[in-house]
């Protein structure tokens, strides 16, 4: 009997979880994920959840890539963080040809990491020149190839339009050792993530190793994984991490207020009913956060593989429900951070790291605040409906 995709990523990845644990400290410190880590994120497929089948990846359903990322983000959320990122980049051999794609992700590591859309590219015989510089590539540390999503432009640097007249972006795919990388991540949050710049002069990029990623007429995979395209994908992965830090910091203030005696109090915290329903009011709004995402990838995968279609409306309710959960499981980190008094100020405890990984997620594209005004300006406009969202 053939395995079902996905089948056994949640459960390694719950395997793995305590070595991250162990280690969290010390990717916290050197500012990158550890050997140990990396090795184990390899040796068990989990670089590899949303690559194809036909390459030897999990081609996982996205609840599932969803629950292996909370699984590791309960343990650090740098490495979630870089997991998430770097299997979604594997998304894009579905756009390229076998051959290419073999090259690149079955290769060891086989892990490709890119950064944010910038700059442009110059069409050339065989393929296009290019020399800039980009942002933001989590996980580079870990690749061994490096992508980047730039506007084309002809030989007289005239830029390159779609049919539809939008202008043509293509994303590129070169050796990261073809780039020099800069050690710019100094952040309060995901530390560990090695979220650096990298920069590429006069580099020459053949034509099969460019892509017109997230264009649905492009791709020479079938299924419905790749039809959602990276974008939603990333949405969907980083809620899921946002709730898997939620949940580990909610859990330590549970843990800690079942001992702990408060200043002053006269009773443990576990016996002051202001706590008591604060714990209960917080973990309903966990749950509620979680049961929403879930809910609404599930609406939309069951669709999807119905209907072979991702509609704009799909589009939207994973962006409302991505940017919401984030800001939820922001507002449970905070309230455990507080519960926690003074004790969470201390690096030797579990929060101080969380509440600052948690503020940097709420800080990245997927958590702006802006995804709300599109989606009540396309209801307002009639274009969108409420019950386009889903259930509610």
């Amino acid at each position: 009997m053939s395995e079902l995709p996905g089948f056994g990523l949640v459960e390694r990845a719950r395997a793995i979880a305590p070595l991250i644990a162990r280690e969290a400290d010390e990717i916290e410190r050197t500012r990158r994920l550890t050997p140990g880590v990396v090795s184990a994120l390899i040796e068990n497929g989990l670089y590899r959840a949303l690559l194809p089948q036909s390459l030897g990846g999990a081609q996982a359903p996205p609840e599932t890539f969803m629950q292996m990322l909370e699984e590791i983000a309960k343990a650090d959320a740098s490495t979630a963080w870089c997991l998430g990122q770097c299997s979604v980049c594997a998304m894009i051999a579905a756009w390229l040809d076998h051959d290419t794609a073999h090259g690149i992700f079955n290769t060891a590591p086989g892990i490709l990491a890119w950064g944010a859309v910038a700059h442009e590219a110059r069409a050339v015989d065989g393929g296009y020149r290019v020399t800039a510089r980009w942002d933001f590539a989590s996980g580079s540390r870990q690749a061994s190839w490096l992508g980047a999503h730039v506007r084309i432009v002809d030989a007289d640097g005239v830029p390159c339009k779609n049919a539809d007249g939008s202008p043509e972006v293509r994303t590129i795919l070169f050796p990261v050792a073809n780039a020099t990388l800069h050690d710019v991540w100094q952040a309060i949050g995901l530390a560990g993530t090695g979220t650096d710049s990298y920069e590429v002069n006069d580099l020459f990029i053949a034509e099969r190793f460019t892509a017109f990623r997230d264009v649905p007429s492009a791709l020479r995979e079938k299924g419905p994984l790749y039809k959602i395209g990276t974008g939603v994908a990333f949405s969907l992965g980083f809620a899921a991490v946002s709730l898997g830090v939620a949940r580990a910091t909610l859990d330590a203030a549970i843990a800690l207020a079942r001992g702990k005696h408060q200043s002053l109090a006269v009773g443990a915290m576990r016996d002051n009913a202001a706590v008591q329903g604060l714990i209960g009011r917080t973990e309903g709004d966990l749950r509620a956060a979680r049961a929403y995402l879930y809910a609404t990838a599930h609406a939309m995968w069951r669709d999807l593989c119905v209907t072979g279609e991702f509609s704009a409306a799909h589009r939207s309710a994973v962006r409302l429900a991505a940017t919401w959960t984030i800001h939820q499981s922001a507002r449970v980190v905070d309230t455990a951070y507080h519960m926690a008094g003074a004790t969470a100020v201390f690096r030797s405890n579990p929060f101080e790291r969380r509440f600052r990984d948690m503020h940097a997620i709420a800080q990245q594209i997927q958590a702006r605040d802006t995804h709300y005004e599109d989606v009540g300006k396309a209801i307002l406009a009639g274009s969108l409906t409420p019950s386009d969202l889903g259930a509610g």
